[in-house]
């Protein structure tokens, strides 16, 4: 792991959910910009003094030539730092499990890309939601056509927690996020529009057209938005609506995605994840939830606990640790991976999300007008 260190929220969740399934051991790191703060953290995780790394750079030449070296790094750092520790354990030969946005720039996306593609390595992107059960279902069902022909989708995220302007205050989350050069150019966009962006497509399989964007700042001083409205034409001619906010007053972590078929729709909220409405034309809401035999592969090759046994986001991030793990493994044995590791998010998803956010930026800079994203 690089970064995720002593008081890094991000790495706490990271480290649980790759535990969770027996698929990895957390043996090395670069914990911290810190290093003495990054051994001390080290030693309090039983890592080895010698896998206790100063830089990720030093991570890099001490892991590289070892005949028990990593597989995989997990990337927890801010956002601007991604690409050149992705690119440097590429370039050694291990697989890369990286923080969205991949990026902050589209040529570095795009560079990222493509050296995964030229050198065979696995880079796993983490858009969590993707990884809960019912996601899964929902995908599905729209697959089969339980829908008909989509028209409509909408998904929204919206939070609270910087209604005020906290960076001022010494929150180090809030300072490097509201930090064009560390976060990249989209704020809320780019920190949780880009997950929403994610999961509309990832469900429904559609492709974004053309998207118009009218950002907003409301916290007086911050330098990147902290609320975007965005339009999106998708391709076959359905329509989509995405707000994202990180200052809706009573919103926790409120990520909501609703599709509007020709024969039906489909909700889904993130704070009550284990269930999901499916509503036919002229029929009632009818209620499916995680743990039934009937669902798909895809969604009970994902679920852990019987029906009744809530399980939430420790677990949808450790589906995705686990479908790395498959997928790793399956692209070392030369076969297709299992249902754990169908459809993870990989370096085009974090492609298009980096293209995602550039083009929304675009757009409102340029008053809003319809703009084709670079990657779709």
């Amino acid at each position: 792991m690089v970064g995720g260190g002593l008081g890094a929220y991000i790495g706490g969740i990271h480290r649980y959910a790759a535990r969770l399934d027996n698929q990895f051991e957390l043996v090395a790191g670069a914990f911290d910009v810190d290093a003495a703060r990054g051994h001390a953290f080290a030693a309090d995780n039983f890592i080895e003094a010698d896998r206790s790394y100063d830089s990720f750079q030093s991570m890099v030449e001490g892991e590289r030539n070892r005949p028990d070296r990593i597989d995989a790094v997990a990337i927890c750092t801010p956002n601007h730092t991604h690409f050149p520790i992705a690119k440097a354990f590429i370039e050694a030969g291990i697989e890369v499990i990286c923080e969205k946005p991949m990026t902050t720039t589209i040529e570095d996306a795009i560079a990222l890309h493509d050296l995964a593609k030229e050198t065979g390595r696995f880079v796993g992107v983490t858009y969590t939601y993707s990884g809960y059960p019912m996601i899964h279902e929902a995908r599905a069902m729209v697959s089969r056509g339980d829908l008909g022909k989509i028209r409509v989708v909408q998904v929204e995220y919206p939070l609270e927690w910087m209604a005020t302007g906290i960076e001022l205050q010494g929150n180090q989350q809030a300072a490097w996020r509201t930090d064009p050069k560390k976060n990249g150019r989209g704020g809320s966009i780019g920190d949780i529009g880009t997950h929403a962006y994610h999961l509309a497509g990832f469900v429904t399989g559609l492709k974004a057209e053309a998207i118009a964007a009218d950002l907003a700042t409301f916290v007086e001083g911050r330098a990147l938005d902290d609320n975007a409205h965005v339009m999106i034409r998708y391709e076959g001619g359905a329509r989509g609506l995405l707000w994202s906010s990180q200052v809706a007053i009573g919103q926790s972590n409120g990520l909501r995605l609703r599709v509007f078929g020709e024969k039906g729709s489909l909700a889904w909220h993130q704070e009550a994840p284990n269930e999901l409405v499916f509503t036919e034309l002229f029929g009632a809401p009818k209620v499916i939830k995680r743990g039934r035999d009937d669902l798909s592969l895809e969604t009970r090759a994902r679920t852990r606990t019987p029906p009744g046994h809530p399980e939430g986001y420790i677990e949808a991030f450790s589906n995705l640790y686990q479908g790395f793990a498959e997928s790793i493994r399956a692209k070392a044995d030369g076969r297709e991976p299992n249902a754990s590791g169908a459809n993870v998010p990989t370096s085009y998803d974090g492609l298009k999300g980096v293209a995602f956010v550039d083009a929304v930026v675009d757009s409102h800079e340029q008053g809003g007008g319809w703009l084709k994203p670079k990657f779709a």
